[in-house]
């Protein structure tokens, strides 16, 4: 029997697949990283090193296939990144690379791979910062804003922010005179991300409260709403803590303070919201659960929550909160193991679908 055209078949389904790959699987390797970075501060060394391990493979994995989407279908990559809804998720490519070099920096003790992979997460940055939204502002046919627009926005505060955390890590690691620099580079971005929160999270927010809302339209990003505030909590602690090496942070320090905090608790207002949400969307409308690429940003914000709080408890001196990050921890990596378990279900499922012969048995020997 000749395999080729059942094979054939089985490419031709992969690479169908590969077509329409989610811009935001990056947020696979956002929530790994920051789950083993949790696990790291609350001195989980193993589990910590084990997460670093499977991000770098998940994470060069992802590259491998975003380069081979985009060399298959570049059409269909291009009109993904001008897509209103869509578009965004490309910046899941920025926070990831920020995530992943914190790791090797903090984990690994790689200072290398921590400013190489800080330097790939700002060149992303740049490219798609201003191609998405140039691209967004001079389209000719553009939705209407309960049609465009959704929690999946905000990660662009999230990419924006993940260089103000790597940056303020590296700070802390290297000489002057480029310390003072990245400090006041990473500065710039936590104020430019808090901008951009304040812009988006306005028409999110109107967007709520004074349109049609169905369960389908509460997706996964929407715990974004949290998570960007929770990574401006990170990055503002960290900020504080490099406060004396850079005169600059001292004078402004009282409002680095204020505003980390206003943070923290605009993140955490938004927890009970979403849990109301999604009880809403999955018990009282019946909508299914099943594995979505998009629900690893819903686990991305657990683990960002965990670690903010952490930074800003040893920042700010607020032994009383010492029960949040372990909380939030066990709440994040229990989300990160359904949530991979989905995805390997999911990946199982597609490769019997593709080569349905791969899951039967072979012919007995001697038949």
């Amino acid at each position: 029997m000749n395999p080729a055209p059942e094979a054939a078949g089985g490419w031709a389904r992969l690479r169908l697949d590969l077509s329409g790959m989610s811009p935001a699987y990056f947020g696979m390797a956002m929530a790994t990283g920051i789950v083993s970075l949790a696990a790291h501060l609350l001195a989980l060394p193993l589990l910590a090193r084990v997460l670093l391990a499977i991000n770098i493979f998940i994470y060069g994995l992802l590259w491998l296939l975003t380069l081979a989407r985009l060399c298959l279908h570049p059409a269909r990559f291009l009109e993904d990144m001008v897509d209103h809804l869509r578009g965004p998720g490309f910046f899941t490519m920025v926070a990831a690379s920020g995530v992943l070099g914190s790791q090797c920096l903090l984990i690994a003790g790689s200072l290398f791979w921590g400013i190489a992979l800080w330097c790939t997460a700002l060149v992303l940055w740049v490219v798609l910062t201003y191609a998405i939204f140039t691209a967004f502002t001079i389209k000719a046919r553009k939705p209407p804003l309960d049609e465009g627009i959704n929690g999946g926005w905000l990660l662009a505060v999230v990419a924006t922010q993940s260089l103000a955390v790597l940056g303020t890590l590296l700070a802390a690691r290297i000489g002057q005179p480029y310390k003072l620099e990245m400090n006041f580079l990473a500065l710039s971005m936590w104020l430019w991300g808090g901008m951009l929160y304040i812009w988006m999270m306005s028409l999110i927010f109107y967007r709520y409260t004074f349109f049609r809302f169905s369960p389908a339209d509460l997706s996964p990003p929407y715990w974004i709403n949290m998570g960007a505030m929770a990574i401006s909590t990170l990055a503002g602690s960290q900020l504080i803590l490099n406060a004396p090496d850079a005169p600059f942070l001292l004078s402004l320090l009282p409002f680095i303070k204020g505003f980390t905090v206003f943070y923290w608790a605009t993140g955490s207002w938004w927890i009970p919201m979403l849990l109301i949400l999604a009880i809403w969307r999955h018990a009282v409308m019946r909508f299914p659960l099943r594995y979505d690429p998009l629900y690893w940003g819903a686990v991305f914000p657990l683990g960002m929550y965990s670690a903010c709080t952490h930074h800003m408890i040893e920042a700010l001196s607020l032994p009383f909160l010492h029960f949040l990050p372990r909380l939030f921890m066990a709440l994040a990596l229990a989300a990160w193991a359904v949530t991979f378990l989905g995805f390997l279900l999911g990946a199982r499922q597609r490769i019997r679908s593709a080569w349905p012969a791969a899951a039967r048995p072979g012919p007995e020997p001697g038949r």
